[in-house]
């Protein structure tokens, strides 16, 4: 799991150019708001001295905010006394998919019937996928994804695929610490042999998780363009690893890419701006 490595609050990190703006912030919102990142990047239960000393605050004042956050359910308390998230994140995560094209245009894409696979979608969160659409497969896989749901993405066959499209400096901005969290033996062990198999994905068009997430389940990943060219989103077929067979799964990898052209034409990007973006041109 994580490596427990201590933040304080007045070192962590604001998104985009807030930290010229860290004046016109609210700290009890600011602290309580990091709190919650800390807990759900953790993903696993954390107690007051730790949350105290990993954000920098007195632990009366850490108590005060979990107390806050856990009335309001955005925290549940372990009979230990240790926190996790709280169920009311995901109405937030649920708010947020509502609101993006992408997700309804996702979903849209099975008005005539399910995957035979598991497919999901997901988009960049800092350094994680964040699931906004998922549509799970009756098949067995052993690992069910969930809206809301949140996964290094250097471990995730579409958050790989994300992270493909990204320049080098910009990959090793999101993971300051290093590939810190492993889920199995599988996967980039470093920077340096991620940002390797990061150039080889978008070299190919698509990236592969040969159970980095789960033993026994591989994933296909393929991203996803708007109208612009931009990337907004990744996919994945997931699949047990018995269906790689001899041609090493190339049935789900085209599925996979199809997958993300359909979705990338219903959000407006051509076959000319697919191709440019996959090459790096656009």
């Amino acid at each position: 799991m994580e490596a427990h490595a201590a933040t304080s609050l007045h070192r962590s990190p604001l998104p985009g150019d807030a930290r010229a703006r860290a004046t016109a912030l609210v700290p009890a919102v600011s602290r309580a708001l990091i709190l919650l990142e800390r807990l759900a990047g953790a993903r696993e239960p954390m107690g007051l001295a730790r949350l105290a000393q990993d954000l920098g605050l007195p632990k009366s004042s850490v108590h005060g905010l979990c107390s806050t956050l856990v009335s309001f359910g955005y925290l549940r308390r372990q009979s230990d006394g240790t926190f996790l998230i709280g169920p009311r994140v995901m109405s937030l995560a649920q708010a947020f998919v509502s609101g993006t094209d992408v997700a309804q245009e996702f979903n849209a894409l099975w008005a005539d019937g399910e995957p035979e696979e598991t497919v999901v979608l997901s988009v960049l969160s800092g350094g994680d996928a964040l699931y906004i659409g998922v549509r799970n497969s009756a098949r067995p896989l052993g690992l069910a994804f969930n809206v809301g749901m949140r996964l290094p993405a250097y471990l995730s066959g579409s958050g790989k695929a994300m992270l493909s499209l990204l320049a080098p400096e910009d990959v090793r901005r999101l993971y300051p610490e290093g590939l810190s969290t492993r889920l199995t033996k599988k996967g980039p062990k470093d920077l340096d042999s991620l940002l390797k198999e990061l150039a080889t994905t978008r070299r190919r068009g698509y990236s592969v998780d040969e159970e980095a997430v789960r033993e026994g389940v591989c994933s296909f990943g393929a991203p996803v363009f708007d109208a612009t060219g931009r990337a907004v989103a990744g996919i994945a077929v997931c699949i047990n690893k018995a269906l790689f067979g001899v041609a090493k799964g190339s049935r789900y990898r085209q599925l996979a890419l199809d997958v993300a052209s359909a979705l990338s034409a219903r959000l407006g990007a051509q076959p000319a701006q697919l191709a440019a973006a996959r090459r790096g041109t656009s």
